[in-house]
């Protein structure tokens, strides 16, 4: 099942496999309740309707984004070879408790074909394609969608306390094209694409799967909640094992196309 949110004349409306939900539905609701209760409650719930109408990221206000570093050995790699610390980065791929860090509030996030952007005050910038998991209040994974965390190399390889510039700004996060609903163990092998397109051609092209995570997915969402509430949800990025070459940066008309399983997600970067 896949849960999609799309903008109408009268504001935004959630789709169950694309047939309209009831006009009051809301995730943070939905992601109230067990997941044994998911399923039963969305079939009651969805109706004969058609659902139409342009992409918004399957997300709501009320949630939030979180991201998980260095989970990839690919990712350790690059980010020891740009940083001037190398070694905080093999501690943090070896150690028990996984990197954690705030990515975005849910109404900053942008959706398939909404653009992305970069920022002016750095000169690397990459995307990020991930799987990034969907919890509910419980800690429970209930699904999944993919996800863009555009990164700004240069200001986290200059510091790692840089962080949250490098990682948090407008554009910078991206989910969609929407939800599917689906438990951990059916994402542990997952292709992962990632596209980047200019003047028609394309830039570059990776791939890699989940499988190549070096933690288990309900680890990282264990973690994240050890001291957190998220009564309305959460979503987990986690992590990225694609990381273009040097000469690689993203730059305004640029388009990104990102795959996590059979989910693609597109967007351009903008000014």
């Amino acid at each position: 099942m896949d849960l999609t949110r799309h903008q109408t004349p009268t504001g935004p409306r959630w789709a169950l496999d694309a047939h309209w939900l009831p006009a009051d539905f809301t995730l943070s609701a939905l992601l109230g309740q067990p997941a044994a209760a998911l399923g039963p409650t969305l079939h009651r719930l969805r109706t004969s309707e058609a659902a139409a109408g342009p992409l918004l990221a399957p997300i709501e206000a009320m949630q939030e984004v979180w991201a998980s570093g260095v989970t990839y050995l690919r990712s350790r790699d690059a980010r020891k070879a740009e940083s001037q610390v190398a070694d905080v980065y093999q501690m943090v791929y070896t150690a028990e408790r996984p990197e954690l860090f705030f990515k975005a509030n849910g109404w900053r996030v942008q959706g398939h074909g909404q653009p992305i952007r970069v920022r002016a005050d750095s000169g690397w910038n990459v995307p990020e394609p991930e799987l990034t998991l969907v919890a509910n209040r419980l800690g429970e994974i209930v699904g999944y969608c993919a996800g863009n965390d555009v990164s700004s190399r240069s200001i986290e390889g200059e510091n790692p306390l840089y962080l949250p510039q490098a990682k948090v700004y407008n554009g910078a996060c991206a989910l969609g094209p929407g939800i599917r609903l689906a438990s951990a163990d059916r994402m542990t092998d997952l292709p992962i694409r990632l596209e980047v397109w200019r003047d028609g051609a394309a830039r570059f092209t990776g791939e890699t799967s989940t499988k190549h995570i070096q933690r288990s997915l309900d680890d990282l969402i264990g973690f994240l909640k050890r001291e957190l509430d998220f009564p309305t949800g959460v979503f987990l990025m986690t992590g990225t094992g694609i990381v273009p070459p040097d000469d690689t940066s993203l730059r305004p008309g640029d388009t990104v196309r990102l795959s996590v399983g059979e989910l693609w997600l597109e967007n351009e970067v903008g000014e």
